[in-house]
């Protein structure tokens, strides 16, 4: 076995101690000779193990460990298992000699951060439902997943590029959102940057250096902003810290994409947070208003933007008044007021001063969505990736809250239904839901719910689920209660989806062999036929496009084999033998003869974009834009088919591409539009739709275009035209 050298055993003393350092203020002489134990096991399990950044591998586990104490604030028994995390699926040591030596509760954490062995494809699935299988016993194991992950991100430049963007997108589909409902704040944020870092490291790049630009004029305006409060919180003998914090790269990012604005619209990337030390006798609530009420003294509110999440706290435990005020030079600026205690929860989430012997009244929230992960995990018929994603819709970031006739509180995820919420309460009343009475009006079950309504569930008793309601039901326990209701009958739906998928077939002259339902199930991501023909049974997925998954043309056989013949020789030419090297980044040639890869119609994609490519069972190539959504499931789920894609040069072919534009109305505006267009010899026009009401039109152009470049010059030529107010590109092309 190869050994550490003396440098190396340094630098992992120089890690070990800096662990040290952290833990020695709040730990007795007994527990940390526990760790050291844990320390000196684990090191000595890893010895000559290294990452792939070349650093010994027991760092791992000592800065997963750091992270747990410093940003988690968990006990021994967490930094303990944290050091041991690895060592049984990475070395010859067992579960049964990690608790022989360290006890039964550090054994069940390591078990349930072991992941599974098996297919690459479904493994991170699986494993990440073993992972909270273990949750709802002991919320410490995902608290320790999410600081492995953490540190994971950190270092993920010593991975190769396609490694990158699946861990960047696993960890934006996943963690991040998870972190968000557990309440950590402070990982969530760093984990969005990591993955946008590696993900789209451009636009990255780009917004760090437009913050860079701005910090000396940024610091003028929080001097200029806090001085007159401090000076009247003084006055009020207000005893509180007032700091400054930047919005993190990714919300800047993610709003200037959502919002279709430039950097420079972003008005909230600078917020003030008041932080008040609580007098005692007076409640906190109380406090945090009398400051509110001051700062309103001194620069006029924006009506529309005042938070109040103390009186009512979101799901994850955050307390906090939210107010946007017209601070100097004109410039809006958040003020975030809370207590030192609500402090403590928004940065590291009451998740993380979870009770294991009692619970208070704050934690019942936690209750309820550990009992809603515990409903999806015992459906037996739940597939993994399946589960992936009803597991996704549990995560909602916006919320909203509804009342009972009798006045109880209930959250829900935004844009939740009047059925949404009958299934929240009963699955009996959800089953037998016809509708509502939202604040005394009738609504119909698919009523989308806004904050504050009062809800009465109306009921009949010859009432059933049916299948369209999937299309209204948008919470995971609604949906999963839905499907249960038809899963019930799952070898009548097996049946009566062959019969559909059949008759579909036999519609365009195609035999159902085993390689056309290979192809049918490879599309819609499922393991095998029978799981094809039970979705298409209970109405799941609708069979649109069969012709273009399939891709069989009528040709006889003679021609077919040359054909076949012919491409397999190509690609073994141009890729040795037909395999991919997903090491390499696969180029997207200019060649319409090649059947190597197809351009994804959920986000059109065109010469230029950043993009990704997701492998076929058939070793065909889809490339979508990696911000696509359907992309970013993808690269959680299937991690292992993707591939990096880089475009060649594009000359010949044309792509349709569609721009949305909007502005202030005149005499020729859309003359001038045509005019830009036609000038630029690269860009054909294919239709052109505007509609005008009170001064201001809304438009749609339709063009043929060689790449992003062209794209990019026409949007900055239409930009010059007065009038002209927004321009964005749409992603999924509507004709």
């Amino acid at each position: 076995m190869q050994h550490f050298t003396k440098a190396e055993i340094r630098q992992i003393n120089d890690y070990y101690e800096d662990l040290l350092s952290e833990i020695r203020p709040r730990f007795s002489k007994d527990k940390l000779d526990r760790v050291q134990k844990a320390f000196e096991f684990a090191n000595a399990a890893h010895d000559g193990v290294k990452r792939k950044s070349g650093e010994p591998y027991i760092i791992h586990p000592i800065a997963v460990a750091k992270i747990v104490s410093h940003d988690l604030g968990l006990g021994t028994t967490s930094i303990i298992a944290s050091l041991l995390h690895d060592v049984v699926e990475d070395t010859e040591y067992s579960l049964e000699d990690i608790e022989n030596m360290f006890g039964r509760k550090v054994s069940e954490i390591v078990d349930g951060l072991t992941k599974l062995s098996g297919d690459h494809n479904t493994k991170q699935a699986l494993t990440f439902r073993k992972v909270l299988l273990t949750l709802s016993e002991d919320v410490r194991i995902i608290l320790i997943k999410m600081a492995d992950r953490l540190h994971n991100m950190r270092t993920l430049e010593s991975m190769p590029p396609h490694k990158q963007i699946k861990v960047a997108g696993e960890t934006l589909y996943i963690y991040a959102p998870l972190a968000h409902r557990l309440g950590l704040h402070t990982i969530k944020s760093e984990l969005e940057d990591l993955a946008l870092k590696y993900k789209n490291p451009e636009e990255y790049n780009r917004i760090l250096y437009q913050l860079q630009d701005q910090e000396a004029n940024r610091n003028y305006l929080i001097k200029a902003f806090i001085e007159p409060l401090e000076e009247r919180l003084k006055i009020e003998n207000i005893d509180c810290s007032i700091s400054s914090r930047l919005k993190s790269i990714y919300s800047i990012w993610e709003k200037m994409q959502k919002k279709g604005v430039s950097f420079d619209e972003v008005y909230d990337i600078l917020a003030i947070r008041i932080i008040v030390k609580p007098k005692p006798g007076i409640s906190e609530k109380r406090q945090c208003f009398d400051i509110l009420s001051i700062l309103t003294d001194i620069y006029k509110p924006k009506p529309d933007r005042i938070r109040d999440w103390i009186t009512m706290p979101k799901a994850n435990g955050y307390e906090s008044l939210h107010v946007t005020v017209m601070g100097p030079q004109g410039r809006w600026v958040e003020v975030q007021i809370r207590s030192e205690r609500m402090e403590r929860i928004a940065e590291h989430g009451f998740a993380a001063h979870y009770k294991y012997k009692g619970h208070d009244s704050q934690e019942k929230e936690m209750d309820k969505w550990l009992e809603m992960i515990r409903e999806i995990l015992q459906s037996p018929d739940t597939d993994a990736y399946e589960f992936l994603d009803e597991f996704k819709l549990n995560l909602f970031a916006s919320e909203i809250a509804v009342f009972s006739p009798k006045g109880e509180l209930f959250n829900l995820p935004k844009d939740s239904t009047v059925l949404d919420f009958a299934f929240e309460i009963h699955t009996d009343l959800g089953n037998k839901c016809i509708g509502a009475k939202v604040n005394q009006k009738l609504r119909p079950i698919s009523y989308v719910l806004n904050s504050g309504d009062q809800v009465e569930i109306l009921t009949s008793e010859k009432q059933k689920p049916q299948i369209e309601w999937l299309k209204i039901a948008s919470t995971a326990k609604a949906r999963n209660k839905i499907k249960n209701a038809f899963k019930m009958e799952k070898s009548r739906h097996l049946q009566l989806g062959k019969e559909m998928v059949e008759a579909e077939l036999k519609k365009l002259n195609i035999i159902p062999t085993t390689n056309t339902l290979k192809k049918m199930t490879a599309h819609y991501n499922l393991s095998n036929k029978d799981q094809l023909y039970s979705q298409v049974g209970m109405g799941f997925i609708e069979l649109n496009d069969i012709e273009n998954i399939v891709k069989i043309k009528s040709e006889n056989r003679i021609t077919r084999y040359w054909k076949l013949t012919f491409s397999r020789k190509k690609k073994t030419d141009e890729k040795g033998a037909g395999n991919i090297d997903k090491k390499k980044p696969f180029l997207l040639r200019e060649e319409p003869e090649s059947e190597t890869y197809s351009l994804a119609k959920c986000c059109n994609p065109i010469p230029g974009d950043d993009v990704i490519g997701y492998i076929l069972a058939n070793d065909q190539i889809i490339i979508h834009k990696k911000d696509c959504p359907k992309a970013e499931k993808f690269i959680s789920s299937h991690g292992d088919r993707l591939i990096t894609a880089k475009w060649t040069n594009f000359k010949k072919l044309s792509y349709l591409t569609q721009l949305r534009l909007n502005g202030f109305d005149r005499v020729g505006i859309v003359n001038e539009v045509t005019n830009v267009i036609s000038k630029l010899h690269n860009i054909n026009m294919r239709t052109v739709k505007f509609d005008t009401h009170d001064g201001i039109f809304e438009g749609d152009l339709y063009i043929y275009i060689h790449n992003a470049q062209d794209l990019q010059k026409l949007i900055s030529e239409l930009n010059k035209l007065k009038g002209i107010n927004k321009i964005e590109r749409v992603e999924h092309i509507s004709e």
